[in-house]
């Protein structure tokens, strides 16, 4: 498997889908899907999925729930808004502090106070981790879990291509129950409890993993930050039995395979709880994951070379030529727009 980049690709104009799918007359399961194998690349619709998987592969979801992860709040007599990405075992939070006109991260002060709807103080004290700039460590006074917390005084995490505000449902997919997340897991927004069902009435069980999204506003060449996760025993049981079967696990989203991927060791993986590092790419390809149902990334994100560790550079790349070239038909991006199905 080749080493180098996913080589780079233009966005076309007007790509970004600006609105949900349901808003442009569309159910969540009729957006375009790209299936790129070897030997071509197919313009069908999410719905096609049940077909085009046969009997005896395995489907993995993530279940985490997306919370309502933005803030707002005043500092220094302005409005300013926090993206909350995650919480630590400790009980001190990891937040994004974002500029006043949305665009970017703004840069707090070590020791600062924030004040938080509800009562709640937010200290913020260091970047997490040391070294950056963009996430920072910050204690809640009262301790507070941010699972109870961002309900009651959170939004959606919401970027500025995203037309309008859409409700908290818009950003869940059909199977997530464990909430945890502060953006969703949006790979698979278009799998719809239909698709599900036919899914495992065709023989292709679908099983669960979690692991807790962060926020996705990495800067240039960020590396993805530490997420907690849990591939529950028998996930990693029926994993086990389809590699041996000579069959195929398919990842539903580049989180269900960081975290099959931390939890594999010799080709095998283990019931697994904790945190996660793991960068993968092309240089540390995947060994247990070899299909991969994904969202369409941007020409500058990180999460290219994750599809490449699954698929290889030279797939990747011709995937996302044959969706951008001037002949193919329009996709959209980002967690509204269309998808890519991708079988090395």
């Amino acid at each position: 498997m080749s080493t180098a980049p996913v080589e780079r690709f233009r966005l076309p104009e007007s790509g970004e889908a600006r609105v949900p799918p349901e808003a442009r007359g569309l159910a969540r399961d009729e957006v375009r899907l790209a299936v790129v194998n070897p030997e071509d690349t197919r313009h069908l619709r999410a719905d096609a999925l049940p077909d085009l998987l046969p009997p005896g592969d395995l489907l993995v979801v993530n279940t985490s729930a997306t919370l309502p992860s933005a803030v707002d709040l005043e500092r220094h007599g302005c409005p300013a808004t926090l993206h909350v990405s995650t919480q630590l075992d400790d009980g001190a939070w990891i937040v994004e502090l974002r500029r006043q006109d949305g665009a970017g991260p703004a840069r707090p002060d070590p020791g600062e106070v924030l004040r938080l709807p509800g009562g709640v103080r937010l200290r913020v004290d260091a970047p997490h981790p040391a070294g950056q700039a963009r996430l920072w460590r910050a204690v809640p006074l009262p301790a507070v879990d941010v699972v109870n917390y961002l309900p009651e005084h959170g939004r959606p995490i919401r970027y500025p291509y995203v037309e309008g505000s859409w409700p908290l449902e818009s950003l869940q997919n059909v199977y997530a129950d464990r909430p945890g997340s502060a953006e969703m897991a949006s790979a698979g927004r278009p799998l719809t409890e239909r698709a599900l069902v036919r899914l495992m009435a065709r023989g292709v069980p679908v099983v669960p993993i979690v692991l807790d999204t962060g926020v996705s506003s990495q800067e240039g060449h960020e590396p993805p930050q530490p997420e907690r996760f849990l591939v529950p025993a028998v996930t990693a049981r029926l994993v086990n039995s389809t590699l041996a079967a000579g069959r195929r696990v398919v990842a539903v989203g580049t989180t269900v395979v960081r975290a099959l991927e931390s939890a594999a060791s010799g080709g095998r993986v283990q019931p697994t709880a904790g945190w996660t590092s793991l960068v993968l790419g092309p240089d540390r390809p995947a060994t247990v994951v070899g299909g991969l149902l994904t969202g369409l990334h941007a020409p500058e994100a990180s999460h290219l070379d994750l599809l490449a560790a699954v698929a290889g550079r030279s797939l990747v790349g011709r995937g996302y030529a044959d969706i951008t070239g001037d002949d193919a038909p329009r996709y959209l991006w980002h967690e509204f727009g269309d998808s890519m199905l991708l079988l090395p």
